[in-house]
């Protein structure tokens, strides 16, 4: 791991997710979760500010990249929610199935190596009436900007953290069995090659076609 990505890297992307237009996507969002939660890429923990403490009974937060992110421990103090931070990726979730009433997942699929096989371990350890909340930037819907985020990516990837600007969102939930109840859509403020943003509220398929 190079000084940059060790040192550099987690202080850049802390700023750059910090920011006014996403910590407003944030407020939408986290304050949904409820019961057992899985953050996955819990990062430097902007998300612990916007969670209801009254509806959490514990949370778990996952990233492989823990052990540099001194700014998630010091957020966990001062969180008032009891997190277990878990040091490890995505595609291979160390818990039992439907162990969580909710995972909480924003701007992270757009790095994890095989969001696929990420999105399916999310669905596993989720309860059958569990809820996945996502907010995550990805493939824009204007083909020139499509156009764009192909170019941009093979470079843009390098330097920030493996980062993809071209992840199609939706179609990676349902590749991984999850059905959207209530999917949104816009383009924040700032380049529109890497604002395109899909939030929502997600559930494993099995438990949608029952309700249905």
């Amino acid at each position: 791991m190079s000084v940059y990505e060790k040192y550099i890297l987690p202080h850049l992307i802390d700023l750059a997710c910090g920011i006014r237009p996403v910590r407003r996507q944030r407020q939408k969002l986290v304050p949904l979760a409820y019961g057992k939660v899985l953050e996955v890429g819990i990062g430097t923990g902007l998300n612990l500010p916007h969670y209801d403490a009254s509806k959490v009974d514990q949370l778990w937060g996952l990233d492989p990249a823990l052990k540099l992110h001194s700014l998630a421990t010091k957020r966990v103090r001062n969180s008032g929610l009891s997190v277990e931070l878990i040091g490890l990726s995505a595609e291979a979730i160390p818990m039992p199935d439907q162990s969580f009433d909710t995972v909480v997942l924003t701007y992270t699929l757009c790095s994890i190596e095989d969001p696929v096989a990420a999105l399916r371990e999310m669905h596993r350890v989720l309860k059958p009436e569990g809820q996945l909340l996502f907010c995550e930037h990805g493939q824009a819907p204007d083909a020139s900007v499509r156009r764009w985020q192909d170019r941009l990516t093979p470079a843009w990837s390098k330097i920030a953290g493996n980062c993809h600007l071209n992840r199609p969102i939706p179609q990676l939930l349902r590749e991984a069995g999850f059905q959207t109840d209530n999917l949104e859509t816009m383009y924040l403020p700032g380049p529109r090659p890497l604002t395109f943003n899909y939030w929502g509220l997600a559930r494993p398929r099995h438990q949608a076609a029952h309700t249905a």
